[in-house]
């Protein structure tokens, strides 16, 4: 399943775009949910569709065996990199996060920043919790974030389509999605439109424009395809990482935690 290649081969422009949430307040709420799921502490984590692995060399940094998995060589090469240059252990796979064996079982596994959208029918979305359940100790959490589906069914959108970012001589700028792009009511998949514009100093400016092809889950589906990969149960529901309510209209994510066993 290797995503479209511009936009994740293109690691630092897709860095400095998605790079400004505050990832150290995501972890602490993250485990403190895995905590509440598990009935203790997570040890061990792996972020899977983990791009850069802000979230893992996050949780790498405060002591825990953090393992990041994503299909792109590139995002990998950039993880290792991000690892390196801040003295951070951090294990880096590159492998499908439809299925995967790692040898290995953990505390935590994650999926952030909506990188289950690439999940684009029931069977892909059952063979992943197949494979993160396999992957999970007994009583291990699993923790994905969504897009909240306001931004599918109604007007009034959760987050932003445009957006734009700076860092020293480097800038972006990025439209996610178009008024032109429409959900299909029967597979729920949009054919969506991305434009990333990247300078960097002196260099040529790059621009990515390219379709994604995404799949809106919603809280039904997502928990009809966990009864269906059996193993796992629904431990709670978020809006943002605040703890703020599912159903509150200030929810700006779906954040499903799910339980092992």
């Amino acid at each position: 399943m290797e995503p479209p290649a511009s936009i994740y081969a293109t690691a630092a422009a897709y860095e400095l775009a998605f790079g400004y949430r505050d990832f150290a307040a995501e972890v602490s709420a993250l485990t403190t949910w895995a905590t509440a799921a598990s009935g203790r502490p997570p040890g061990s984590v792996l972020e899977l569709a983990a791009g850069p692995a802000w979230h893992a060399l996050e949780f790498a940094d405060r002591g825990l065996d953090a393992t990041a998995l994503d299909i792109s060589a590139h995002m990998c090469a950039r993880a290792r990199e991000r690892a390196s240059d801040r003295g951070i252990r951090l294990a880096v796979i590159q492998a499908d996060m439809r299925d995967f064996s790692l040898g290995q079982r953990y505390d935590l596994v994650i999926t952030m920043l909506n990188s289950t959208t690439h999940l684009l029918d029931t069977g892909d979305m059952v063979g992943h919790l197949r494979a993160v359940s396999r992957h999970l100790t007994d009583g291990g959490a699993y923790i994905i974030e969504m897009s909240h589906p306001a931004d599918y069914l109604t007007p009034d959108r959760r987050t932003l389509a445009e957006w734009s970012a700076a860092d020293g001589d480097r800038r972006v700028s990025v439209q996610w999605g178009s008024s032109h792009d429409s959900i299909d009511p029967v597979t729920l998949i949009t054919a969506v439109s991305v434009t990333i514009d990247y300078a960097a100093g002196a260099a040529e400016p790059v621009t990515i424009e390219e379709v994604q092809q995404c799949r809106f889950w919603p809280a039904t589906e997502l928990a009809a395809a966990v009864r269906s990969a059996r193993g796992l149960t629904v431990a709670g529901r978020y809006g943002s990482f605040d703890g703020t309510p599912l159903g509150s209209p200030a929810a700006w994510r779906m954040i499903t935690v799910l339980r092992r066993g």
